[in-house]
């Protein structure tokens, strides 16, 4: 899939407010600081469309970006960000679990996953979350240039472990860098793949 154009749409605080057109929408979503801002960047082909931050928890809005005129990446608050508020904490699992249930439009949910750790007990719980709802979802393993392959792959072997206790079949996984642009094709082949599913059921 080539990116002709990537815009921001809107910043919407529940998914009531969120676009009303029906166009697909592929959320990501991750720990914060797991790289969302930089992968999302990466993905488009432009520099700064969402904001990177040396501090977590900045995203704390839905925001759609609409690409190709066609569908939209929205990019989510990150959870698991310890210093948020009790309240704050409330509002996110509120909002988020009502986009995540209620949301129509919402087609897939890429997970990003830092392989430079083993797995969370907190990511885990967000994956089965998903399954347990029936919501369609990858996951996305970011930074890995940013450690030794062997290492990566060990965490990745035993992330795919963890979850095939609970998992008959594993979700699909992508490897990216947002540093080298590994793993974009691939990631937009996806997304382009069920666009075209999309098209054809409604012909």
């Amino acid at each position: 899939m080539k990116i002709s154009s990537a815009i921001f749409s809107i910043s919407s605080p529940n998914y009531k407010k969120c676009p009303a057109d029906g166009r697909p929408e592929y959320a990501f979503i991750g720990r914060s600081n797991v790289g969302k801002s930089s992968l999302i960047n990466m993905l488009t082909g432009v520099k700064g469309l969402a904001k990177t931050s040396g501090r977590p928890g900045k995203t704390q809005l839905i925001n759609h970006f609409l690409i190709n005129n066609e569908w939209y990446l929205v990019d989510l608050p990150g959870y698991g960000y310890a210093r948020t508020s009790k309240t704050s904490r409330s509002q996110w699992g509120t909002m988020m679990r009502d986009y995540f249930l209620h949301r129509e439009a919402l087609t897939n949910v890429f997970v990003l996953i830092d392989s430079r750790i083993p797995p969370q007990r907190i990511d885990l719980e967000f994956i089965s979350f998903l399954g347990t709802n029936g919501v369609p979802l990858a996951l996305v393993f970011t930074k890995t240039d940013k450690e030794k392959q062997r290492e990566v792959m060990a965490n990745i072997k035993a992330m795919k472990q963890a979850l095939s206790e609970q998992w008959e079949e594993l979700p699909p996984m992508f490897l990216t860098s947002s540093l080298t642009g590994y793993g974009r094709e691939a990631l937009l082949d996806s997304i382009e793949h069920i666009n075209e599913e999309l098209r054809t059921n409604k012909q």
